[in-house]
C-alpha cells in the first residue's frame, strides 16, 4: 500500500495552503477532500482581507494581521506556479459603523473625502477608510489546487474521511468509506466537519452564511462594511452581498427571504445597487468554534494535528496558518504563541456547543 509523509484532511484553502508548505519541507503529502477541492466553505467565502477588522478576537488579531501583510507575496507565489490570476484588489475599505466600533488605523472621513472616494455610499453614520485588501477566493482557490498539484501533492476528491487511524499512541493514517490510506502525519482541516473525524471529536459546529451577487450595479472601487451588510467588488463588474449567521447545522439551502433582506440592507448604504439584478446567490458553511478561535496544533495524539475552526477568516488566515504549520511538523520552534488556538482547552467530545444566533 502507497504510504505518504503527511495528510490532509480537507482540501479548502487552509489545506491545501498547509499541503503546499509541507511540500516545501520535501514531504509527500496527500489531500483527502471528501467533495471537489475549494467547493466548500472557501468557495463561499466574500473574500475580505480584514486583518484590522473589530469582529476579529483580541486573541486572533496578531496571526490575522501578519497573515493579511503576507497575502501579496502568497498570491504572488500561487499566480507563479499556477499560471492563473488571482483577483487581489488593493484599494481598501471604507466602513460605515458607529466610531468606537472603528479599529486602530481607521482614517475618520469627511463628507467630501467620502464624495471623493466613493460618492455612491449615502449614511448618516460614522464612515473611516481602512488600507485593507480583498481577494475573489473562487480564483484563488483554482490557483492554489493547481499549484498544488503543480507541487505533486496528491488529492484524493470524493473521499470522506471517517476516522483517524491509531497504532501505539500514534497517528497512522486515515479511514475513508471505501479505502484507507497509511501516514504518520495526518492535519485535520475538515473545516464545518472536522468535530465528525473519530476518535478524537472537537467542537467544530458549521455556521451557516447566505450572500448573493448582483451585476449591472454601481462601479464600486471599495469594499464597503456596515453593521448589517457589506458589500465587495469584484474585477469582473459583480458586487458580492453578504452575510448571515445562522445555526441550521448542515442546511445549504438559500432561503429567498434572507437574500431580499440583504439586498434591502445594501440598498440603504448603497442606493444604487437597486438599479442592479441578482446573478447568483448561496451558502456556506463556516466552521465555527464555541471561543469563535481557531484550532491549530497538535492533539494528544501525537503526529495528529488539528488546523480548523478559523470561521469567518480562513481565506485571511491562510498564510500565516500554513506557515506555522510549516514549523510544527518540522518540529522548530513556532512564530507565534498559538496557546489560545490549542486543541487541549476543550474536551474532545461532542458535548460542547456554540451559542450563535441568526442576524444580519
Amino acid at each position: 500500500m502507497k504510504t505518504w509523509d503527511a495528510i490532509i484532511i480537507g482540501g479548502g484553502i487552509i489545506g491545501v495552503s498547509l499541503a503546499i508548505a509541507l511540500r516545501k519541507e520535501e514531504l509527500r503529502v496527500l489531500i483527502v477532500e471528501r467533495g471537489e477541492p475549494g467547493h466548500e466553505a472557501s468557495h463561499a467565502a466574500a473574500g475580505m482581507l480584514a486583518g484590522a477588522g473589530f469582529e476579529i478576537p483580541a486573541p486572533l488579531r496578531v496571526l490575522a494581521r501578519e497573515s493579511a501583510r503576507m497575502y501579496p507575496e502568497f498570491v504572488h507565489e500561487l499566480e507563479d506556479e499556477s499560471g492563473l490570476k488571482i483577483n487581489l484588489r488593493e484599494q481598501g475599505t471604507i466602513l460605515v459603523a458607529p466610531a468606537d466600533k472603528f479599529p486602530d488605523g481607521a482614517e475618520l472621513l469627511s463628507a467630501e473625502k467620502l464624495e471623493a472616494l466613493e460618492p455612491v455610499i449615502r449614511s448618516a453614520s460614522c464612515v473611516a477608510y481602512l488600507p485593507e485588501r480583498c481577494v475573489d477566493p473562487r480564483t484563488l482557490m483554482a490557483a492554489a489546487v493547481k499549484a498544488a498539484k503543480h507541487r505533486e501533492v496528491d488529492i484524493s476528491s470524493g473521499s470522506e474521511v471517517r476516522e483517524v487511524l491509531v497504532e501505539n499512541g500514534r497517528a497512522a493514517g486515515v479511514k475513508t468509506e471505501k479505502t484507507s490510506y497509511a501516514s504518520g502525519i495526518v492535519v485535520n482541516c475538515a473545516g464545518a466537519w472536522a468535530g465528525q473525524i473519530l476518535p478524537l471529536q472537537f467542537p467544530v459546529k458549521p455556521v451557516k452564511g447566505q450572500m448573493l451577487a448582483v451585476v449591472g450595479g454601481p462601479a464600486l472601487k471599495h469594499v464597503i462594511r456596515g453593521e448589517k451588510v457589506y458589500l465587495v467588488p469584484r474585477n469582473d463588474g459583480n458586487i458580492v452581498i453578504g452575510s448571515t449567521l445562522e445555526n441550521a447545522g448542515f442546511d445549504k439551502r438559500v432561503n429567498v427571504d434572507c437574500i431580499e433582506t440583504l439586498l434591502r440592507n445594501a440598498v440603504v448604504l448603497v442606493p444604487e445597487v437597486a438599479g442592479a439584478r441578482q446573478h447568483d446567490a448561496w451558502a456556506g458553511l463556516r466552521p465555527g468554534t464555541p471561543d469563535e478561535l481557531p484550532i491549530i496544533g497538535e492533539t494528544t495524539t501525537r503526529g495528529y494535528f488539528v488546523a480548523t475552526g478559523h470561521y469567518r477568516d480562513g481565506i485571511l488566515l491562510a498564510p500565516a496558518t500554513a506557515k506555522v504549520f510549516g514549523d510544527l511538523i518540522a518540529r522548530r520552534e513556532c512564530s507565534y504563541d498559538l496557546t489560545a488556538f490549542r486543541p487541549s482547552r476543550f474536551p474532545e467530545s461532542r458535548g460542547a456547543t456554540i451559542s450563535r444566533h441568526f442576524m444580519l
